[in-house]
């Protein structure tokens, strides 16, 4: 079978064809095509791999740079039968780091509070909440996901760049996977460390972590469900960050798990716990917990290492009857420890945490009508 694609916008990047003969992989190097000229690719894949109805789609290398239609929307997935021997097909526009960003489709940005009152701590911090663009105007109720460093989260500006969850959060809802509500509580600069430090004096003089999830569980999640249509129940209501904001996040997960049943956790700050001593609530039944786990490989010589260390003592935790995990690890060989790829993991983590559906949105067909700019 030949495939042969034409493209409009011309970079770079390679181009790859993915579909139901390569589970969906969209940077499979079998799957690469060939450049004839600037505009023009082909490749020719063995009959034998192939089912009778092909259905597919054409990236750059990953979901995030995926094929668009002229008017920046997304495209269904092309069919074709095998016994036609030959495809041709045209692409107008390609997605770039999951933009262009739909801003009709943009989450409704609150200031919860400039200074929600902490008791555990005696202090105030900033608190925001990102509601589905449509909440105003719907009756549904959300699930909810508490993430740490706010201040690194959405705004512009932030020292180290931001993940961009609002903008993504409009992707995720283009491709019908937006209906959640996040919320956002901004780190405490100087008072982060020991907030985020749950009981390790070695690096935090006087740490807090204790005290700060308690915050997250006891006073900030009763506030939110009672002022916003949540699901309130653990199997809707998730916590993450990264770095520290992660580690914190993991010890809110195994300390409160009749809350949490979701963790995003990216580039954890293992180092801190080297032996993994994270304590543990102990139930008769264990509790599913779902966890997304994300590193890259140029954070340093030990954070692959330490994930894949972390994952093992899961399995032995496992064996203990104390949860039932489901854990997807995620490693980005080109990853370094900043904001910029964990907004390129973001979509992928809420998609598989909230929605329960081993497709890629990418995959999934459009949930609202397209809309010409």
């Amino acid at each position: 079978m030949r495939f042969e694609l034409r493209t409009e916008e011309h970079d770079e990047r390679n181009i790859y064809i993915t579909g139901n003969f390569n589970s969906w992989n969209p940077r499979d190097e079998q799957y690469r095509l060939s450049q004839l000229n600037e505009r023009d690719y082909c490749i020719e894949i063995d009959d034998e791999f192939l089912p009778e109805l092909i259905e597919y789609k054409f990236t750059k290398g990953g979901w995030e740079n995926v094929e668009l239609d002229q008017y920046g929307n997304i495209t269904p997935n092309r069919k074709i039968s095998r016994a036609e021997g030959k495809s041709s097909d045209l692409i107008e526009k390609w997605r770039f780091n999951w933009g262009p960003f739909k801003k009709e489709f943009f989450p409704i940005v609150e200031v919860i509070s400039e200074a929600f009152y902490i008791p555990q701590l005696d202090r105030h911090r900033k608190v925001w909440a990102l509601l589905p663009y449509d909440y105003y105007i719907s009756d549904k109720n959300y699930p909810v996901l508490y993430l740490q460093d706010a201040q690194n989260l959405f705004n512009e500006g932030s020292d180290y760049g931001n993940w961009e969850i609002d903008k993504k959060l409009s992707v995720l809802t283009e491709y019908g996977r937006g209906d959640i509500i996040i919320i956002a509580v901004e780190h405490g600069s100087e008072d982060r460390i020991k907030e985020y430090i749950f009981d390790n004096d070695h690096v935090a003089n006087g740490s807090e972590g204790k005290k700060y999830i308690r915050f997250i569980t006891d006073t900030l999640k009763p506030f939110v469900d009672e002022n916003y249509r949540t699901k309130k129940d653990r199997d809707n209501t998730g916590i993450g960050g990264s770095s520290l904001g992660a580690l914190i996040s993991i010890y809110s997960g195994f300390l409160y798990p009749e809350v949490y049943s979701k963790l995003l956790i990216f580039s954890p700050s293992l180092w801190v716990e080297p032996n993994n001593n994270f304590p543990m609530m102990n139930f008769r039944t264990p509790f599913t917990m779902k966890i997304y786990l994300y590193g890259g490989s140029q954070e340093g010589s030990k954070m692959v290492k330490r994930i894949h260390v972390f994952e093992e003592y899961l399995k032995q935790w496992e064996k203990k009857n104390l949860f039932d995990f489901e854990l997807k690890t995620s490693i980005n060989p080109e990853g370094t420890h900043n904001e910029y790829y964990w907004s390129q993991e973001f979509p992928r983590a809420i998609e598989w945490l909230f929605y329960n559906n081993t497709e890629n949105p990418a995959e999934v067909k459009p949930q609202q009508k397209s809309i010409k700019n």
